[in-house]
């Protein structure tokens, strides 16, 4: 099936986990992909996976929270296919988890530039190019801090994926007279490498959850979804099928925050 043919496509933090799922669904799906991270090794290294398999690819780096890199890119991305019509903002941290006496200015910074300011870097430079023929626009949040606020020390995160949603919503308002959707979706447990670059400090402190993830998913008997699975989420979410889908949140995570919530 090649529903999203002649369509382009940027994914950021599309080098691993559900990014890198993602820009092989939609390339498979027929989409030209950008996409965009920080290590151009591990980019490139995509980029290759999906023009073996006969697919069209841009590789971009940049740091989504810096306004700078953010704006060249896209402009690269235009230079290159004169268009843009899905963006899924998809790059994130799990950042530091510590008691809020404990987290430093620094690591609240960084966890909420690159998850939120990243977010609202993506679009807002993506917004000119999507607004000529109307488009969608996919953001990954998470069940913390939208349905789960039970892991210890990640006030940070939680925040930053609260605020991706309402960010979403917001949009989906103000960009509907251009024909642009704007959804989110929100992952529970999934295997990818983010949970093992989480630092925690104390976090025991804040709560008796230490461990992330904690409890059980009831669809799959505590085994983590994968990233593959939320990816075709977000192939159907920008594909025609899903026109009057917009504004809404969508739960990936096998009954998991059902539990934990």
């Amino acid at each position: 099936m090649c529903e999203l043919q002649d369509r382009v496509a940027l994914v950021t933090g599309g080098s691993s986990g559900i990014g890198r799922a993602t820009a092989l669904c939609l390339a498979e799906a027929g989409a030209q992909v950008a996409i965009l991270g920080r290590d151009r090794q591990e980019v490139e290294q995509v980029a290759r996976e999906i023009t073996h398999r006969g697919g069209s690819c841009l590789a971009l780096t940049a740091d989504v929270s810096s306004a700078d890199e953010m704006s060249r890119q896209m402009q690269v991305l235009l230079d290159t296919w004169d268009r843009l019509d899905i963006v899924v903002a998809n790059a994130g941290i799990n950042g530091v988890w510590a008691p809020i006496d404990e987290l430093s200015p620094e690591d609240w910074r960084q966890t909420i530039d690159i998850n939120l300011t990243g977010t609202f870097l993506t679009i807002k430079f993506a917004a000119p190019a999507l607004r000529k023929r109307g488009g969608s626009i996919v953001v990954m949040s998470s069940i913390n801090g939208t349905r789960v606020f039970s892991n210890g020390g990640a006030s940070a995160y939680a925040s930053s994926k609260a605020a991706q949603v309402a960010l979403a919503k917001m949009l989906a308002l103000e960009l509907a007279d251009d024909r642009i959707r704007v959804n989110a979706i929100c992952p529970g447990t999934i295997a990818t490498p983010i949970h093992q670059k989480t630092e925690r400090h104390n976090v025991a402190r804040a709560t008796e959850r230490v461990e992330f993830p904690d409890g059980t998913i009831p669809l799959t008997d505590g085994r983590p979804g994968e990233p593959e699975q939320v990816a075709a989420l977000v192939r159907f979410l920008v594909s025609d099928q899903a026109m009057h889908i917009t504004g809404s949140t969508v739960f990936v995570d096998g009954g998991q925050s059902l539990l934990q919530g």
